[in-house]
């Protein structure tokens, strides 16, 4: 009897295993196979790298890396736009268009000049992957600089009233293992910029001390004081030295910026006007230099901040030919009188009109009749006289 049920068991199990779904066993797992994934629809980008480091350079090194990219997708691939982060790292020519299963390059150049210390730079690839239409790639790295100069450069900023000497002072450290010699200090401008080097520790750092006398006819002013150097690879040390002198009186905006006329409604301007002066300024007269347009002006902090609002009324347009301003009277003798420029958009231009002839043709067009006849100085015709 044990036999009998047995051998029912295993013949009932054979048939069930033979009524099972054809399709189900061959997608399943049978004998430790895999289940075959779905096929990857549309473009698809990857990358060998994302990140590259290359390692420390020496400041003014060209560094040079090709990131590779594979399309793994079944559509092809549009490589539209490459972004480097900054001005310092561009990209060259790379592969915009990779069929499916090729790989394509995206050659990057970073210009180490200038730059110090640590350095992490990112390159933005837009793509057609819809999954990473934005893939980003870094560029990372440490820049040594064998001559180290903070800051970098001479910076001087004056008032408008503010006359005397003043001293910055840059601090040259030298990274290099052996000794670094500097002489021969030159100023591009020696009337205005003074350098002076001294010596903190022999051969290894230095102060550069630069005296400027302020610039009273120019509002700016820059030059370069260079050394020489006993690095073969810098034989000559160049810093900036940079003078700015204040406007007695400034406004902001310096300008005011109008929509293209006439304008659809009244439009209302704040400009600010600051005193940079040491002395307290008077301010008066508020006046634009086209009628219809309104000045009016509050001192918002006596002697030192004002606010001029400009009113400009619907239908306002820019006279032709003429430049529209705003100005204030001031009690400064250097600057008694601030003037605000306005300037106004230009219109659309507009489609050129049809002419008269073409707008009447087609307002009366021409009804031919039969046997017909043309009459000279007439636009319709005449009915022929009988034969």
């Amino acid at each position: 009897m044990n036999r009998v049920i047995f051998a029912f068991t295993l013949v009932a199990g054979v048939l069930q295993n033979a009524s099972a779904d054809p399709v189900s066993i061959k997608q399943g797992s049978v004998a430790g196979a895999s289940v075959s994934s779905p096929e990857t629809h549309g473009s698809r980008i990857a990358f060998d790298q994302t990140l590259f480091d290359f390692g420390k350079v020496e400041a003014g090194e060209l560094i040079k890396h090709t990131f590779f990219f594979t399309n793994t997708g079944n559509q092809i691939l549009e490589v539209r736009e490459v972004r480097p982060s900054c001005g310092c790292t561009t990209a060259g020519e790379w592969d915009k268009q990779v069929e499916p299963g090729k790989y394509g390059k995206i050659p990057i150049q970073y210009n180490s000049a200038g730059n110090g210390g640590a350095v992490h730079k990112s390159v933005t690839v837009v793509c057609t992957d819809p999954s990473n239409s934005n893939a980003v790639l870094q560029i990372t790295g440490t820049v040594w600089k064998p001559i180290d100069v903070s800051p970098p450069m001479a910076s001087f900023n004056f008032g408008p009233d503010v006359q005397s000497n003043e001293v910055r002072v840059l601090h040259i450290i030298n990274n290099l293992p052996e000794p670094l010699a500097l002489s021969e200090v030159k100023s591009g401008n020696p009337a205005v910029f003074q350098p002076e080097l001294k010596t903190i520790k022999e051969g290894k750092e230095y102060e550069l001390r630069v005296t400027v006398v302020p610039p009273r006819n120019m509002p700016t002013m820059s030059t370069p004081i260079t050394l020489k150097t006993s690095y073969a690879k810098m034989p000559v040390l160049s810093v900036t030295a940079f003078a700015a002198v204040q406007s007695a009186i400034s406004a902001m905006p310096v300008q005011v910026m109008l929509p293209a006329g006439p304008l659809t409604n009244s439009t209302q301007f704040t400009v600010v006007l600051q005193n940079n002066s040491t002395n307290s300024v008077v301010l008066s007269e508020p006046k634009a230099n086209v009628e219809g347009v309104q000045a009016k002006l509050t001192e918002i902090q006596p002697g030192r901040r004002f606010e001029l609002n400009i009113i400009f009324p619907s239908e306002f347009q820019s006279p032709s030919g003429q430049a529209v301003e705003i100005s204030v009277k001031s009690n400064f003798p250097q600057l008694p009188v601030v003037k605000v420029p306005v300037y106004q958009a230009q219109a659309a231009p507009k489609p050129a009109a049809a002419s008269t002839a073409s707008h009447a043709a087609l307002s009366h067009p021409q009804v031919a009749i039969p046997g017909a006849r043309a009459v000279p100085g007439s636009q319709q015709p005449s009915p022929s006289a009988s034969p």
